[in-house]
């Protein structure tokens, strides 16, 4: 079976992730763990531990659990004061990391409880803060003040120094093919690739790689970014031409649609410019990759899922 490493975070790699595990693959999911927001933020400082919200994120979709088992897991408890807005998941992983002591022990246990195949691993066992320095160099702590800012980042970093996760490093290694995920490209994505020995293992691997680009900007991270604009962000930080495969969509948003995303979020399509794509020397794998759901744009799981595996089988 055929060996894929994709990094991201929690909702663009979650929805990767649905459509993948559908397929004959060894999926080797590689979290960032530096969120800082709602109640992985309480959770962090309460119990001094790495964020436990975009990987338990990520392990339920990986699950193959039933319906009323991921819908307990996101169970929140709104009226509570003492649990307020913790999420079963969440603190049902809080509670293997006290037990276990860290990831590497407590995700098996969690993995066997929502019935994953494959396996899901944090970036590091460390509990670092993402930081961000702006082109004005002023500093921006935290993933949730990086992602509010409005001003231009020109790097991005841990506030401290971070080991890798050793079993990431032999996933990378041992892969047919390394994937960066759609998702939060300066917050979800580059938390992956900002430490040097995942840089190297990635530059020494001979699997190709590939970036699924994301169908909209995000404001404040990717405002007027074209698909090579992501993908020259994620040379920056693993080296030259180190990407040489890109899926992004090739189809027009319905025109309503799109106004609403440009009007209510600031968000437009993201462009193939195939030409700069080419100077990347980038292949580009182009199809309709989005679905529509309660009038939000989603990635197509399947269809997408679909493309990664011709890829691996040398049909696209």
């Amino acid at each position: 079976m055929k060996k894929i490493v994709i990094f991201g975070g929690g909702s663009g790699l979650s929805q990767m992730l649905k459509g993948l595990k559908l397929f004959p693959i060894d999926i080797t999911a590689v979290v960032s763990v530096s969120d800082n927001g709602g109640s992985t933020l309480r959770l962090r400082k309460d119990f001094k531990i790495p964020a436990v919200g975009d990987i338990s994120k990520v392990m339920l979709a990986m699950s193959n659990t039933d319906k009323d088992i991921v819908n307990l897991m996101n169970y929140r408890f709104t009226h509570s004061r003492a649990l307020g807005n913790h999420s079963i998941k969440n603190l049902l992983l809080t509670a293997l990391l006290e037990q276990k002591g860290n990831f590497t022990n407590a995700i098996p246990v969690f993995s066997k409880l929502l019935d994953i195949e494959g396996q899901v691993l944090p970036i590091t066992e460390d509990n670092a803060e993402l930081l961000a320095i702006t082109d004005d160099n002023k500093k921006v702590i935290g993933e949730s003040n990086i992602t509010k800012t409005k001003k231009k980042i020109k790097k991005v970093m841990y506030d401290r120094k971070v080991k890798a996760n050793p079993d990431v490093l032999t996933a990378i290694k041992e892969a047919d093919l390394i994937i960066f995920s759609a998702g939060s490209l300066l917050t979800s994505i580059l938390p992956n690739i900002i430490i040097n020995s995942v840089v190297e293992a990635i530059n020494k691997s001979k699997a190709p790689k590939l970036y699924i680009c994301n169908l909209v900007t995000q404001p404040g991270e990717t405002d007027n970014f074209k698909v090579s604009d992501h993908i020259k962000i994620l040379n920056e930080y693993l080296g030259k031409n180190a990407i040489n495969m890109v899926i992004a969509n090739d189809s027009p948003i319905p025109p309503d649609l799109a106004t609403k995303y440009a009007t209510e979020e600031q968000k437009d399509p993201v462009i193939i410019d195939e030409k700069e794509l080419k100077k990347l020397k980038v292949r580009v794998i182009k199809d309709k990759i989005y679905t529509i759901e309660d009038n939000y744009l989603r990635h197509d799981t399947l269809k997408t899922a679909y493309l990664v595996f011709s890829i691996l089988m040398g049909k696209e």
